[in-house]
């Protein structure tokens, strides 16, 4: 193994019923869990979603509705999952930008606080696209010189990825061997939420989107408190509503104080 691991990285993958953060729901889910010395655990499971699955998603994964009716639910196995990732960083490919988020949704459904503080999120497909631009297929094929069998099976394509990074380590020399040199070298935003609609600047939360973007959120929040309303009451993911909850009690707080 090429990486140097201070504690475990999980490898994430994904297969759901489409590619909406706040509509969609997983059927699939694959860990691969590399521990500091190398070794690897797995972890598997279909979910029931509890939506019909696509005919144009089982097209793509091959995962029906009758493979999954008698399946767990995702709230079944939330608590088992949150276990599993206890003590790991998280890695994947396009983790960052959609299976993470797509996981935090489902675990906030769930009723399950997934705690992110501390960890470290890195994501091959940055890296990759940073350096050649291509597929997850043609990576596989690029850096571990083998053809991906079983493609869009969560359990291969979570494999392959961790293969893949672990390539890239051997590869690009320049990126460091450690999670946090690994996430440093993507040059990932300082995000606050998955979806991305808030990032730091400097340390301050600001909106990454819409009519206040580079906004600090908090004096949109005192200056124009009902575009939180807005917020809560529109279509954004679960994680961004409860991260802007946060800031907005945070910034009541500091006006109670500063009254006080």
């Amino acid at each position: 193994m090429n990486l140097s691991l201070i504690r475990p990285l999980a490898f994430i993958d994904l297969e759901t019923t489409g590619v909406s953060i706040t509509q969609d729901r997983i059927v699939e889910i694959a860990i691969i869990k590399i521990m500091t010395d190398g070794s690897r655990q797995v972890k598997r499971k279909l979910i029931q979603p509890g939506i019909p699955i696509p005919e144009s998603a089982s097209a793509v994964h091959g995962i029906t509705n009758e493979m999954v009716k008698d399946a767990p639910t995702f709230k079944q196995v939330a608590n088992e999952c949150k276990q599993f990732l206890d003590n790991c960083d998280i890695g994947g490919y396009n983790s960052n930008r959609f299976d993470i988020p797509m996981l935090m949704e489902e675990f906030l459904r769930a009723g399950i606080e997934f705690p992110i503080d501390n960890r470290k999120f890195v994501d091959a497909q940055k890296i990759f696209h940073k350096m050649e631009e291509r597929t997850l297929s043609a990576a596989y094929k690029f850096y571990c010189m083998k053809n991906l069998e079983g493609a869009h099976s969560a359990e291969a394509d979570a494999m392959a990825t961790y293969e893949i990074l672990d390539a890239q380590v051997m590869r690009y020399p320049q990126m460091g061997n450690t999670v946090e040199s690994i996430s440093k070298f993507a040059g990932e935003d300082d995000f606050v939420d998955f979806a991305r609609r808030f990032i730091k600047d400097n340390g301050v939360e600001i909106f990454n989107f819409g009519k206040h973007k580079g906004k600090p959120v908090e004096k949109v929040l005192r200056e124009e408190p009902q575009y939180y309303d807005w917020m809560m009451k529109g279509d954004f993911a679960m994680n961004t509503k409860q991260k802007l909850t946060e800031i907005l009690n945070r910034t009541l707080l500091k006006k109670s104080g500063n009254a006080g």
